[in-house]
This record gives structure tokens, sequence and C-alpha cells, in this order.
């Protein structure tokens, strides 16, 4: 184990356990009902102690059809979903982080951003999608380019729970990503897997990147019907660095709890040095 491995795994057997949250939610077309619905959640959430919530992917539109983001779009820094999310951390005291459609360069787009607001309520991190899917399988047809601008930087924060690996949805088909966060503690995952692709992917998907970089995995998914007959897979969970699913809701809104332990995690970590036997690097 190199003294970088080792420095990082004492840092994180000294921190105590804490709760984290992934919240799920169905979302429809207006902002304002799922602002609700998500402060209902939210709150819940803090209720139950967690210091690190998750939303889903676009938590606060789900729209009628993929135009409806972009009508709905922010300039980074103001916006009713921006402050909202700034408003929910400071008021409950946690880590709030979410995916929402801020303006993109081109006016027919939006850039699918998953933010990251401490318990002040300010914005300390910001990941650009950089994924977009893209499917054609019988009748569905989803091409996210249409819409969405790709993003193209790998980003990490450092917290009081550790290193947070940003990522949203697509982006857990592509294993280099997560090996380029280089030894996260915490993956977060704002999601609106489909149903189709979801029931069979979704699990392994999210368990195989919590194996393979012995991190947490909070994978907050969208998950039922939607007004404009979208159905999204749901599945949100929080899984172990050893691959163990620690909660799950199948389908509705609701929350997800469970137990961060560093300590766990810096005795897997020191057992098996996985990280450590790398021998191929990942160019981004």
């Amino acid at each position: 184990m190199s003294n970088l491995d080792n420095t990082q795994s004492r840092i994180a057997a000294q921190l105590s356990a804490f709760k984290v949250a992934a919240i799920q939610m169905a979302s429809g077309p207006k902002v304002e009902g799922n602002l609700s619905e998500a402060r209902r959640l939210i709150a819940n959430a803090a209720e139950q102690g967690a210091k690190l919530v998750v939303l889903p992917e676009f938590f606060a539109i789900m729209g009628m059809n993929e135009q409806d983001k972009v009508k709905v779009r922010e300039q980074p820094g103001q916006g009713p979903i921006q402050g909202f999310m700034s408003e929910m951390a400071r008021k409950h005291k946690i880590w709030l982080i979410g995916s929402l459609p801020l303006a993109a360069s081109s006016p027919d787009k939006v850039i699918n951003s998953c933010l990251v607001f401490d318990e002040a309520g300010a914005q300390v991190a910001r990941y650009d999608k950089i994924h977009l899917f893209n499917l054609t399988l019988g009748n569905e047809h989803y091409n996210e380019a249409s819409t969405i601008e790709a993003g193209n930087k790998v980003v990490v924060v450092d917290s009081p729970f550790g290193r947070i690996g940003l990522a949203v949805c697509y982006d857990l088909r592509f294993p280099e990503l997560f090996r380029a966060m280089k030894d996260v503690n915490i993956i977060v995952l704002p999601s609106a897997f489909t149903a189709t692709t979801g029931k069979v992917h979704w699990e392994p998907l999210v368990r195989a990147r919590a194996i393979e970089n012995l991190s947490y995995v909070i994978a907050a998914a969208q998950g039922g019907y939607h007004v404009s007959g979208r159905e999204t897979h749901g599945h949100t969970m929080v899984v172990d660095p050893w691959g163990r699913i620690m909660d799950e809701l199948p389908r509705g809104s609701g929350v997800v709890i469970a137990e961060v332990n560093p300590g766990y995690q810096a005795s897997l970590r020191n057992s098996l040095p996985v990280l450590s036997h790398r021998t191929l690097s990942c160019n981004t």
C-alpha cells in the first residue's frame, strides 16, 4: 500500500459513523410541485439523522417532452431550484446533492449539473454530466445529446464525510470515470434509469462500482410512472464498499437511510488493498 493510501486510510478510520439518505421521486412537469415533494422528503431524511442527502436526477423537472427542462433552465448561482437546494441545506444543516438543468452555450440545450451544497447553504462543487444517454429499443427512443450539452471534467469534493465523487445516471456504465476519481470514500449518483434498462442492469452496475472502488455508493433514482408516460426503474439504494445493499426502495416516493462507517471502509481497504494494485492508468 502506498504512503497516500496509508494516509487516507488513517484519516478515514478517524471519522465517526454518520447517516446518509438517498431520496426517490417520480417527478412531474411542474417545478413547484416537485420542490414541494422534495421539501417533504428532505425533512424526513433530516429527521432520521441524515447528514448527507442525495436527490435524484432532474428532481425538479421531468417534463412532458425533452424541451420542458430547457424552458426552466437556470443560470449558475441563481434561480428557484438552486435557491431551494441552498435553503434546504442551510435549514436542516445537511450536505445536499442533486441534479438540475443549468444554462448551456446553446439556447436550446441545458447542462445536466450535479450541485453540492454544504450545511451553510453554500454551493461547494459542480459536476456536469459527461456521458449522455442514447437508446433506440423497440418503441423507446432517447437521445440526450439533442437537449443536453456534455461536461468534460471529473469532479471530487472534499467534505467532512471524506472524498465524494460525483456522477449522474448513464455515467454509471463507464467504470473509467470512477477510477479517475482516485480513491473516493463515497460515490453519489443522482439517476433516472429507464424501467427497460434498469430491470437487468441497475443493481449489478451500482454494486460493481462500489466493489471495484471499495466505496460507498449513494444511488438516488427516479422511480415510477411519470405524467409524460415515461417509466423509471427506481430501486434507490445505498451500497457499502463490500457490495452489500444496505437499504433500498423499489418504487414510489420515499427515503432510503443507511449508516456510513469510515472505520469499516478503512479496514476493508487494508485487508484488500486493490486500489494500490492497479497497474493500468486511465486517461480522462
